[in-house]
Formats: C-alpha cells, structure tokens, sequence
C-alpha cells in the first residue's frame, strides 16, 4: 500500500510517503499551497497512492479544534471531491516541535508529515 501524508500550511504543503515494500518513511516534498488543487491529485494518481493521512492541529493545552484546525478540515472535504481514496486524520499537535529537531535535508514541513504518516503507522500496527 502506498500512503502520502499531509503537513497542510497556507504557503506549503509537506508530504511523506511509505511504499509497499518500503519499511520507512520518506520525505515527498513539498507543494505550494497555491496550486494544490491541481497538484495533489495528479501525484496521488500519479503514484497510485491507496491512502492519504493529514494531520490535524489541535490546541496544544486542552485539545480542541482551533481556527486552523477548522482549515484543516475544509481543506480535507475539498481535497475527498479531487479523489477517490480515502483520507484518515491525525493528531499532528507538537509535530512542529519535533520536526525542528530532526536531522536531515527535508524541508520542516516533510519531517512534518514524516513524523504524521509514521505515528499513524503506529497505530495501525
């Protein structure tokens, strides 16, 4: 199965990506917010992408939606209209933090969605 995860931002958009086969995560880049619509569809088509994962900004203390929360969620039922795979959700609370800490080339917003997909690896184990 190949999963994309999803670090959405109003500039960029980072991504991860596991494969079959593959045992770990990878960056996949990044996507200018601007020309998402066209650009994420074609690549989960592209790359025959089975499941995609995006994180869910909740409030750091209590755990409630926030206003970007909110932007994350209309974002999800735009992108659901562009494809026809399904789309699960985490909880990417403190996911920013650690990404900082993160060695390596990725841009923060792939180890974003690197440290997104593998904690949903996680759970479905």
């Amino acid at each position: 199965m190949n999963i994309l995860a999803i670090d959405f931002g109003t500039k960029y958009i980072g991504l991860a990506w596991v494969g079959h086969g593959v045992d770990v995560v990878l960056p996949y880049g990044r996507v200018a917010y601007t020309v998402w619509k066209q650009e994420l569809p074609q690549l989960i088509r592209d790359e025959k992408i089975n499941h995609v994962v995006v994180g869910i900004p909740y409030h750091a203390e209590d755990g409630t939606e926030t206003e970007n929360s909110r932007r994350v969620r209309a974002f999800i039922r735009e992108l659901e209209q562009l494809i026809s795979v399904s789309v699960t959700t985490v909880d990417e609370r403190f996911t920013t933090k650690e990404a900082q800490v993160m060695e390596g080339d990725a841009t923060l917003d792939e180890k974003a969605a690197m440290l997104m997909l593998q904690q949903y690896l996680s759970a479905t184990d």
